[in-house]
């Protein structure tokens, strides 16, 4: 297993692994690597390049491709919000009406669908965006964080659309709309706001944490639009904190794309701008920081196995150097790397660019089935079929 936790103590030596660094590294092994050009937001924290790149394990899994259907028969969209409801069976998707937002859509973009892939249930047309991150509270209402508001050329076509996004909506079992967090269509800081928020996390005891921003990543220095934080409410909406900012350090980020927890309480971030999770108490103290696991977009543990699985869209020579995109399995409790899954093939990559295609959205039924949404070349959905773990 190779794990790296600590990053430098001068705060200058994070900023040497820097894409020019990693070009001249990477340059002497193939001349295709170097193929795209840097890009913003390609520099990661130092310790990154102590982490050796996992792309070689067992696959235990059967990749079944396009699962399940929507209503009326319509096509997948780009779909990042995924989650498994509360009876371990059905899974909860956030479908992007068929394109990258529902902006101008009037169908529903919150499906659930049973273990074949039919629809029994569906809501959300004209209340949602862009749903990004959803989870599932211990009483089944569906939570998800819609992470942008209508552009200008959207609003040109569809001026209802006004007044929605930046939010995190919770719905009822039945798709009711039950609170909103942060002011529809505003960006701007808690206790009023959000800014681009990506996903949603309820813990057993109801507190909620909620993390944004969604640009930040492709950023390389702090500005108005790289806040990175995780802010906590009571289970009514109270806001309690935030904590957390854009940076490289242990406990900033850039972009925590993803929430989980594990067996322990411990919250999960996957703070994907700096390729690698970050550990917290619920109350936000860092406990520790895991490089082993790439470039995540999406993050579930199982809380009766501790499994953690890692979903990463985005890997390539500028975001991720010696990484290759795919999904990587391991156990939260040691940080051990069990098993990879290699992205898909497509003619472009998902994320911005590199090799292959590979959803950013995960989550596990009780049986071990793994389900992502996929944002990109490919679309839709994808079912993993656990069928050589013991």
């Amino acid at each position: 297993m190779n794990k790296t936790y600590k990053t430098e103590t001068n705060i200058g030596a994070r900023f040497l692994f820097t894409v020019g660094v990693a070009s001249v590294a990477l340059s002497l092994l193939s001349t295709n690597a170097m193929a795209e050009p840097a890009r913003p937001g390609a520099i990661q924290p130092a310790a990154h390049a102590n982490q050796k790149p996992i792309n070689h394990l067992p696959n235990p899994y059967e990749t079944q491709r396009n699962f399940g259907t929507l209503p009326d028969g319509r096509s997948w969209g780009s779909v990042s919000a995924v989650n498994i409801d509360i009876d371990g069976i059905h899974v909860w998707a956030g479908d992007r009406c068929g394109t990258n937002s529902c902006a101008t859509s009037n169908v529903d973009p919150m499906v659930k669908l049973d273990p074949d892939g039919n629809v029994v249930q569906s809501f959300g047309a004209g209340q949602i965006i862009w749903p990004h991150g959803i989870d599932i509270d211990s009483e089944g209402n569906i939570w998800v964080a819609d992470a942008r508001a209508a552009n200008a050329r959207e609003l040109a076509e569809n001026p209802s659309a006004a007044g929605k996004g930046h939010v995190v909506l919770k719905f009822s079992p039945q798709g009711e709309l039950l609170m909103t967090l942060g002011t529809p269509g505003e960006t701007g800081d808690p206790p009023t706001h959000f800014d681009a928020p990506n996903d949603v996390l309820i813990a057993p005891n109801g507190t909620i944490y909620v993390g944004d921003t969604h640009g930040a990543q492709y950023q390389n220095e702090a500005g108005p639009t790289a806040k990175s934080r995780i802010s906590m409410f009571e289970p009514d909406g109270t806001f309690i904190k935030s904590f957390g900012e854009f940076g490289f350090e242990d406990g900033q980020f850039r972009s925590p794309h993803s929430l989980a927890m594990d067996s322990q309480g411990r919250l999960f971030v996957a703070d994907r701008g700096n390729s690698r999770i970050q550990i917290f108490t619920q109350n936000g103290e860092h406990l520790d920081t895991w490089y082993q696991f790439s470039r995540i977009s999406g993050l579930f543990i199982d809380p009766k196995t501790d499994m953690l699985y890692a979903i990463d869209s985005e890997s390539d020579e500028n975001y991720n150097p010696g990484w290759q995109k795919g999904l990587r399995v391991g156990n939260a409790r040691t940080g051990e790397v069990l098993y990879y899954v290699r992205a898909h093939d497509s003619k472009r990559g998902s994320g911005m660019g590199g090799l292959g295609s590979m959803g950013e959205g995960v989550t596990v039924d009780r049986k071990g089935v793994v389900y992502a949404g996929e944002v990109g070349p490919i679309q839709g959905m994808t079912k993993f079929i656990p069928r050589l773990i013991p």
